[in-house]
């Protein structure tokens, strides 16, 4: 697959993903690029923003195989990895498989969970494999996890753990529509009763898992020069000196920040990375990874406008 077929593939999904979801372009093209490039997304927004409604849709139009996991404070870790069961009948033990074992996993208000059941996800979303009684079973190489949470519920809800928001590619806000956005959502899904599913909007799958293969391969092609890789390094130290935060970003976040930046060009049909998309990706891949001081949350600032800043005064490559 060449990078203006791959261009073309991320406009035609975001095309019939439009069916059916209004006004979230930039996010579904986060989500390509997170598919891409490998890595997983956390979705933060209020309810009936559809949020996981989207999920699915992006599942459906690249065939990928979804599973969805409501989590919940009773959620046990097996209840996501899958368990191994005494079969009397043949006097062994049967490995029972999760809803881990899928293409995109949708974690549904996974900050309802306690820690020790989102730990559960750590290992398969770095490892892309679980482990069960010390044996380890492979997910496939497309695995994503795909978390959602509610920003306003502050009870009943665990914080993730900086260790988890690590392996997390993305932090995408999804707020409420705009009112022409609004309009057309209520003239279109006002007069339908029914459940929401992909198909009833005419979302149909427009991608199989060759070319899903063929589309990470072309984006392993794209050109990533040490100026820019320099750019990120800089980038990402900067918020380890910044005196408005009390922790910076890992070396992780570089390297999934140039991973990113890769996959972005290729949706752009570019065979290589520019600072512009280092800088659109950073409010991204960095808002979940940084810790704001006391002084910076007193004056009301935020994880996005503490990178804004950063970006303007880090120096880019011309």
């Amino acid at each position: 697959m060449t990078l203006d077929e791959v261009k073309g593939l991320g406009e035609r999904i975001a095309g019939e993903i439009g069916k059916a979801v209004v006004g979230q372009e930039q996010t579904v093209r986060h989500l390509l690029i997170a598919l891409f490039s490998g890595g997983h997304v956390l979705l933060e927004g209020p309810p009936g923003t559809a949020k996981t409604f989207l999920a699915q849709c992006f599942a459906a139009t690249l065939g990928l195989d979804f599973k969805r996991i409501q989590f919940t404070p009773d959620l046990m870790p097996g209840d996501i990895t899958g368990s191994n069961v005494f079969n009397f009948q043949t006097s062994s033990f049967s490995h029972i498989r999760g809803p881990v074992f899928c293409d995109l996993l949708l974690s549904d208000e996974i900050n309802r969970a306690p820690p020790k059941t989102q730990a559960a996800l750590l290992e398969a979303m770095q490892e892309r494999s679980v482990t069960l009684d010390g044996v380890s079973y492979p997910l496939g190489d497309r695995f994503m996890v795909v978390a959602t949470q509610n920003p306003i519920e502050n009870q009943g809800v665990y914080p993730l753990p900086e260790a988890q928001l690590d392996r997390f590619l993305f932090k995408l806000l999804v707020d409420y529509p705009d009112e022409a956005e609004e309009i057309r959502i209520v003239a279109s899904h006002g007069k339908d009763s029914g459940m929401a599913s992909p198909g009833r909007w005419g979302v149909g799958q427009l991608a199989d898992g060759a070319q899903v293969a063929a589309a990470l391969e072309a984006v392993s092609t794209v050109t990533l020069v040490d100026e820019v890789v320099a750019y990120i390094v800089r980038l990402i130290r900067a918020t380890r000196t910044s005196v408005e935060l009390t922790a910076g970003a890992s070396p992780r976040a570089a390297a999934k920040l140039a991973g990113a930046a890769r996959a972005a060009a290729a949706l752009a049909g570019r065979d290589y990375v520019v600072p512009d998309d280092v800088r659109a990706l950073a409010p991204a891949v960095l808002r979940h990874r940084i810790a704001l001081s006391p002084t910076a949350e007193i004056d009301g600032r935020k994880p996005e406008e503490v990178v804004a800043t950063l970006i303007a005064e880090v120096e880019a490559p011309r």
